[in-house]
C-alpha cells in the first residue's frame, strides 16, 4: 500500500482585483512517498499559485489540502510554520543563502530553528547531508564563495536537513546553465533512488520534467495531463 504523502482535493483559487480571475479550477491529485513528480505549463497557466497553496504558503483557496494525512484548512499560522519546516523541505530558482554565514551554517539554520536535535547533533546532521551531495569541503567556506551551482547544492541539503516529507522545487534549474541543471536532476534522482525522498518540482524545463516519474501538465488553471 503507497504512502499518500499530499493530496490536493478540489482545489479552487480566485484573485479579486478588481474584478474576480479565477486562477486553479477544480485541482485533484494526490503523490506517494518516493514519487518524482514535474509540474509544467505555460507561464501564468497557475503552476506557482498551485505550489504555494500546496506548501501552505497561500491559505485562501477553496477545496482540501492534506499533508501527511493532516487537513492543513483551519490551522493557524504558527502551526502551518512548524508543518512547513518540519515535513516540507524548499529548493527555489535563487538559493537565499546568507552570505553572511558558512555553508554549513546555511544548512543548519533550519535544523536549528525545529530544535528537535541539539546543536551538535545538528551540525552533524548538516555535514552529512552535505557529503551526500559532494559539498562538504566547502562547509566553511561562506556561502558568496560558491558558484551558482555548488550554492543550488547547499539548497537542496539545507531542504534535506529537517528529513522532510517532501521537497517542493519552484524552478530550481532556472537559473543555472545545461550542466548544472543535469547535475541538480541527478542530485533530485539520487534523493528518490536511493533515500525514497518524496518531489514535487515547478519547471519550465521540458527535458527535466520528461525524466521525472511523473508529469501534471496545466493549462488556464486546470489539470490537462497527469502521467
Amino acid at each position: 500500500m503507497s504512502q499518500i504523502v499530499l493530496q490536493a482535493k478540489n482545489i479552487n483559487k480566485s484573485f479579486h482585483d478588481p474584478i474576480t480571475v479565477k486562477v486553479l479550477n477544480n485541482i485533484n491529485f494526490s503523490i506517494n512517498k518516493g514519487e518524482f513528480v514535474s509540474i509544467i505549463g505555460k507561464s501564468g497557466c497557475g503552476k506557482s499559485t498551485l505550489l504555494y497553496i500546496l506548501s501552505t504558503m497561500d491559505t485562501d483557496y477553496e477545496g482540501e489540502l492534506l499533508i501527511d494525512k493532516q487537513e492543513m484548512k483551519n490551522k493557524k499560522e504558527a502551526q502551518l510554520a512548524k508543518i512547513r519546516n518540519e515535513k516540507i523541505g524548499f529548493v527555489f530558482q535563487f538559493h537565499y543563502l546568507l552570505n553572511e554565514f558558512t555553508v554549513l551554517k546555511n544548512v543548519m539554520l533550519p535544523g536549528l530553528k525545529l530544535a528537535k536535535y541539539n546543536a551538535k547533533e545538528v551540525e552533524h546532521r548538516a555535514m552529512e547531508k552535505l557529503k551526500i551531495l559532494g559539498i562538504e569541503n566547502e562547509a566553511l567556506k561562506k556561502a558568496n564563495q560558491l558558484s551558482g551551482g555548488q550554492k543550488q547544492r547547499v539548497a537542496i541539503a539545507r531542504a534535506l536537513i529537517n528529513d522532510p516529507l517532501i521537497i517542493m522545487g519552484d524552478e530550481p534549474t532556472g537559473n543555472l546553465d545545461k550542466k548544472n541543471s543535469e547535475n541538480v536532476f541527478d542530485i533530485f534522482k539520487q534523493l528518490t533512488q536511493e533515500f525514497n525522498q518524496t518531489l514535487l518540482i515547478v519547471t519550465h524545463d521540458q527535458s527535466f520534467a520528461r525524466n521525472t516519474n511523473r508529469i501534471i501538465e496545466m493549462e488556464d488553471g486546470r489539470i490537462i495531463n497527469d502521467k
